[in-house]
């Protein structure tokens, strides 16, 4: 197995992703397309798509996004693995022939989600889930959304975003939610929006879910990679 993974912004790196592929051993390679050309990728067989604060509509400001968007598109027609994490997820359904667009208010911070049917079946997804309540807990950092792709199963949503994670054929699933994060990143990410002792609250609840919620991610790359 060899891995691809594309990051749209320096501070949105694969995080726990990386993390469990070096202890895999799994070959990876990260591409940071502000500041290098992906190159070629015939003999990557998963692709691994990290957020970013740019709407994948801004290809006039960020013209990388459209040779990320082919290399998706090529991706899923050859049956590879794909993995979307927040603007992740909203490139595989814009290449998938659906439309992005800003949500009704921003997710920040900690959401619960509630699973589908079809999420608690799917043997991957499912380790996210906790059994009892059908439900999983998440961190959120986006503003915008998009609608169920043609095919696709939708896999989690809230009252706010009914699209909150997805999966379409066998190999690529999509989530708006950031699987990856550790509590360095919650920091670092919150550490601009948030008060001093709304950040104290903030990462002690962190430090409080996290072994589980990272456990429950090394789970599904188990299932994934």
């Amino acid at each position: 197995m060899s891995v691809l993974i594309l990051k749209n912004i320096k501070n949105e790196g694969p995080g726990t992703i990386r993390e469990f592929l070096e202890i895999a051993g799994i070959r990876y390679k990260i591409v940071d397309l502000k500041s290098e050309p992906i190159g070629n990728y015939d003999d990557y067989d998963t692709l691994v798509v990290m957020g970013g604060p740019m709407s994948v509509n801004d290809t006039d400001k960020y013209q990388y996004l459209i040779e990320e968007e082919r290399v998706v598109s090529e991706f899923i027609a050859n049956n590879k693995k794909v993995l979307g994490i927040c603007l992740g997820s909203q490139m595989i359904a814009k290449c998938l022939g659906q439309r992005v667009y800003v949500g009704k208010s921003p997710e920040i911070g900690w959401f619960e989600l509630q699973a589908t049917v079809a999420g608690l079946k799917d043997a991957v997804f499912s380790k996210l889930i906790v059994p009892e309540t059908s439900k999983l807990l998440v961190f959120q950092w986006h503003g915008e959304t998009f609608d169920l792709p043609v095919n696709a199963t939708r896999f989690a949503f809230n009252a706010l975003y009914p699209n909150q994670a997805f999966k379409y054929a066998n190999s690529v699933y999509a989530f708006q939610f950031h699987i990856e994060v550790d509590r360095a990143i919650v920091a670092q990410w919150m550490a601009d929006v948030v008060s001093a002792s709304d950040m104290e609250t903030l990462m002690a609840y962190t430090d409080k879910i996290y072994n589980d919620y990272a456990k429950k991610a090394e789970e599904f790359y188990k299932g994934f990679f």
